[in-house]
């Protein structure tokens, strides 16, 4: 093989290692989705992750969790409370029929958790018994202070406004959206709310398809 032919063959050989590299880099593109579909779907995905302070609180049944140790599934926190009269119960109901309607390999990746705002009236044994009116496999976190709760919420930028537990029939004011924390624990984004059923079976999986 002369000088030329060597040097043809090399140019050759590199032509073909980027055209397989962009070619590769535009396939792994696909499997993230679109953006601009994710974002019609409410779900807005942060630029770096962030890591969830070390708050301890109690599970539904009465078990110890420590929220920065929320892995290996998605999760969806959303902060509510049982005595709500409005938003709690219709996102919860929302994100029943949505996670019935998500293909089972999509719908086994997910937790769906409410973390209460009201730990005052919010006990374990209440927490289990209304997530039991929409899906036994809610998960509930509650904590003995609301400012640990706080101290959460605030972290994933979902604040809420703590009540007057003074004030007989009390509510608290709170945002509707979720956080989206992945399975590495980390959160990774939000999904705005009032949701979307329609948008986010579609989207959803396309979320929790990402590492």
């Amino acid at each position: 093989m002369t000088r030329t032919q060597k040097t043809v063959f090399i140019l050759v050989a590199l032509i073909a290692l980027v055209l397989g590299l962009t070619i590769n880099k535009v396939l792994s593109g696909k499997g993230q989705g679109d953006p601009t579909a994710l974002i019609d779907a409410g779900i807005i995905l942060l630029p770096q992750s962030r890591n969830l302070p070390d708050v301890k609180m109690t599970d539904q049944d009465g078990n110890p969790v420590t929220v920065n140790q929320l892995k290996d599934k998605w999760s969806l926190l959303f902060f509510g409370y049982t005595f709500c009269p409005d938003i709690c119960p219709t996102t919860l109901a929302q994100l029943r029929q949505i996670k019935s309607e998500l293909p089972p390999e999509a719908a086994a990746k997910l937790q769906i958790i409410l973390v209460s705002i009201d730990p005052n009236r919010d006990t374990p044994k209440q927490l289990k018994q209304y997530l039991g009116y929409f899906d036994p496999q809610f998960k509930g976190l509650t904590a003995s202070s609301v400012d640990d709760i706080q101290t959460l919420a605030n972290a994933v930028s979902i604040p809420f406004i703590p009540a007057d537990t003074s004030k007989a029939n009390y509510t608290v004011d709170h945002s509707g959206n979720l956080a989206v924390i992945g399975p590495d624990g980390t959160q990774r984004g939000f999904i705005r709310g009032p949701l979307n059923n329609a948008k986010l079976v579609a989207q959803l999986p396309v979320m929790l398809n990402r590492q």
